[in-house]
């Protein structure tokens, strides 16, 4: 993205506003079509998430890229996901407008009294306890605003005992912001992986802006190839996944998760955290609390036998 805010010229700004629910396969659907960065602005108030493409070229968006669009939206809609009014716009826009326009939707995020989530830009110092993870905005990984993310911070802070040598392990890091937040917690051990080489590649140079690239290496790895841990080593383990992959792959999370630990499950529809919980219960994990916002529930369980 510097490289766009260098230069001087016109950007097409490519969006596509969605529901909140559809938020995730919106920005994943309209990144494979680009080949871009995504800019995700959500509004809690009005139900509404914009996604945003920033093409160099008019001829970037085109009939075939259109039709691929479209279809992918009569794709999403078949799964039942709830896409609301969707509006797609392309315009033209200064360069210079975008590259200060876009920040202006994100604020820093506070974790109670632990963490302070914040982009480079904003120079707000933290509280006395907290500590600072920066995390700039611009790539569909995660910044901390959505709710499922939201979750996962506020539970790992709750859940880091001081003193106690803790281990952590985030499946499906993303932009690895839970993974970071959990080093500079204090958790002694972090591990983290996704599927998405891009992923990998965005945590790995979060980790080195907020100085724990000595601590923290994210790697790429996919779930359902994993082998199951026969010596769980975890305290807590964060899954922020589909509802469906959660199920599917019950086994490989659940067998990275100590007896006495904590499983955070996220990344799923409200109505479908039945199953999910349900799933994880048959074998072994207590329910302990949860959370909804908006479409999404979130959930924190307790692994009490094998």
């Amino acid at each position: 993205m510097e490289g766009f805010m260098k230069k001087t010229g016109a950007l097409w700004k490519l969006s596509v506003t969605t529901s909140l629910q559809a938020e995730d396969v919106m920005t994943e659907l309209l990144g494979r079509l680009t080949g871009c960065a995504i800019a995700v602005y959500s509004n809690e108030e009005t139900r509404i998430t914009e996604a945003s493409a920033y093409l160099t070229k008019r001829t970037d968006w085109n009939k075939s890229k259109i039709q691929a669009l479209n279809d992918g939206l009569e794709l999403i809609r078949n799964t039942g996901i709830e896409l609301g009014n969707t509006k797609i716009e392309l315009k033209r826009i200064r360069r210079e407008d975008w590259s200060e326009s876009w920040k202006k939707h994100f604020k820093p995020l506070e974790i109670g009294d632990r963490l302070l989530i914040k982009p480079s830009w904003i120079k707000r110092k933290p509280s006395k306890k907290q500590v600072v993870v920066v995390i700039d905005p611009g790539l569909s990984f995660g910044t901390g605003n959505h709710p499922t993310t939201s979750f996962c911070l506020h539970e790992l802070a709750t859940l880091q005992q001081p003193g106690k040598p803790q281990h952590f392990l985030d499946i499906g890091t993303g932009s690895g912001i839970l993974a970071i937040s959990a080093v500079k917690l204090g958790y002694k051990t972090v591990k983290a992986y996704d599927f998405d080489p891009e992923a990998v590649r965005v945590a790995c140079e979060n980790a080195a802006v907020n100085n724990v690239a000595d601590s923290l290496h994210p790697v790429r790895k996919d779930i359902t190839k994993t082998k199951l841990t026969k010596k769980p080593g975890f305290d807590v383990v964060c899954a922020n996944l589909i509802s469906n992959l959660l199920i599917a792959e019950k086994k490989r999370i659940s067998s990275n998760v100590r007896i006495g630990g904590n499983l955070i499950l996220a990344g799923i529809l409200a109505r479908e955290f039945h199953e999910v919980r349900k799933a994880f219960e048959t074998i072994g994990f207590r329910y302990i609390r949860s959370k909804v916002e908006g479409e999404w529930e979130s959930g924190n369980f307790l692994r009490v036998k094998k």
